[in-house]
This record gives structure tokens, C-alpha cells and sequence, in this order.
């Protein structure tokens, strides 16, 4: 047992262990009892990165992306190609990163997700300045270098979707505008319809502001009196 296990983890690890110095290796052996429910961690240089939960809105999209995906692996002839998709998930790179999705390609069997890399790594961009620059660099250089094959980085707020892969001098990448679809031989006969999934988004946005202008309007009385 390391001396990780038998000192720090004693207390369960939350929002004040961020900044925590870890090696990969006490990650990846803290138990699960360790991990205080309701937050995101990530293993980031050694340095323990905890984040809460993302918006409902991307939760509401990135649900909706596991159905599209079942749906196709079980109705289309081609789906067999998709092996297995899920949400929220630890990427095993030189560092520990959380995807909003991943997805296994190709294999024909169940893939083992500690030492597979997923063939497709999905993100919804965060309204959070410093998660964007991750999201479009640092996790893109990583999950290229690990053997990732496509990364999808989808921005509602640009209303545009990034599809990057790994080249010969660096990282390609594909724009689907809003109004397109895309599709990808790593599963052949999937289509992901964007506008869809930048609707859905934006349902969320608009029920937040009928929501804070019914709380800002003015409550009137009903006219008239009662009898006393």
C-alpha cells in the first residue's frame, strides 16, 4: 500500500484537496470511497485539479449524444463498429484527464478503459474561460500524443463544432458549421446533426431567462379587498 493510501487517504479527497501534489500512480490507486461525490478531478502535472459539475445544459447535451450513438449501434447495419460510448470519463495520459465523453471504435469486443485510449474523445465548451483554453490546447495536444484518433470539441457559444486529428506536422482539424451535419469513418453511417444539439443547449438558456423574468417581475396584488 503506498504511503498515499495508508496517510492521505483517510479523509476523503474534495474541493479543498485541489492543488494536492499527486503522482499518477497515487491517482490511480486512491479508492473510490476516497473521492467526495459531486465533483470532477483531475490529475493535471502532478497537481490534483477538482471542479464541479458541469451546467445541466451540457449534462442535457451530452445524454442526449450517448442516445444518438446507442441508437445507431443498435438500429443502423454499420453499428456494430461503435463498441462502447460513456460519459464522464477519465482519459489515461502523461496526466489524468476527465472527457465529458468518450467513445471505443473498431475492437469488436469490450474495451479495457484504463489502458485503451478511446478512439473518439468528446467536449462540450464550458462558459469558464480557462476551461475553454484547455479544452482546444492542452487536452487536444494530449489526446492526439496518447493515440486518440478524432476529438470533437463542441461550442454552442461559437455555434460551431471542431473535429481534430493527429498529422503529420501537427493537428488537422474539420469546422462543422451549425447548419451541417458530420459524419466519420471511424463509424460509418452515424450522422451528428449540430443544429440539434445547439438547440437543445439553447432551451436551457432561454428556460433560465423566462425563469429571471418571472422572478424580476413585480408580484401586483389582486384589485379589490377582502371583507372583514
Amino acid at each position: 500500500m503506498s504511503q498515499f493510501i495508508a496517510k492521505k487517504c483517510r479523509t476523503r479527497l474534495g474541493p479543498g484537496s485541489a492543488g494536492r501534489l499527486m503522482t499518477p500512480e497515487e491517482f490511480d490507486s486512491a479508492p473510490e470511497w476516497a473521492w467526495k461525490k459531486g465533483y470532477r478531478y483531475e490529475l493535471i502535472r502532478d497537481v490534483l485539479v477538482v471542479s464541479p459539475f458541469l451546467e445541466a445544459a451540457i449534462r442535457d447535451c451530452n445524454d442526449h449524444m450517448g442516445y444518438w450513438l446507442r441508437h445507431y449501434r443498435d438500429s443502423d447495419p454499420r453499428g456494430s463498429a461503435l463498441d462502447v460510448t460513456l460519459p464522464e470519463h477519465i482519459v489515461y495520459t502523461n496526466n489524468r484527464r476527465w472527457a465529458d465523453r468518450v467513445v471505443w471504435t473498431g475492437l469488436g469486443r469490450i474495451p479495457n478503459p484504463e489502458t485503451e485510449q478511446p478512439s473518439i474523445v468528446i467536449e462540450f465548451v464550458s462558459f469558464r474561460r480557462r476551461d475553454a483554453l484547455r479544452d482546444w490546447e492542452q487536452k487536444r495536444d494530449e489526446y492526439l500524443a496518447a493515440g486518440v484518433k478524432e476529438y470533437w470539441i463542441i461550442d454552442r457559444f461559437r455555434r460551431i463544432m471542431t473535429v481534430y486529428r493527429k498529422g503529420l506536422a501537427g493537428p488537422t482539424s474539420d469546422v462543422v458549421m451549425e447548419a451541417q451535419s458530420y459524419q466519420t469513418g471511424l463509424l460509418p453511417g452515424f450522422v451528428l446533426p449540430l443544429s440539434q444539439l445547439l438547440a437543445m443547449a439553447d432551451s436551457w438558456q432561454q428556460a433560465k431567462r423566462a425563469r429571471r423574468q418571472r422572478e424580476d417581475t413585480p408580484k401586483i396584488p389582486p384589485a379589490g379587498g377582502t371583507d372583514g
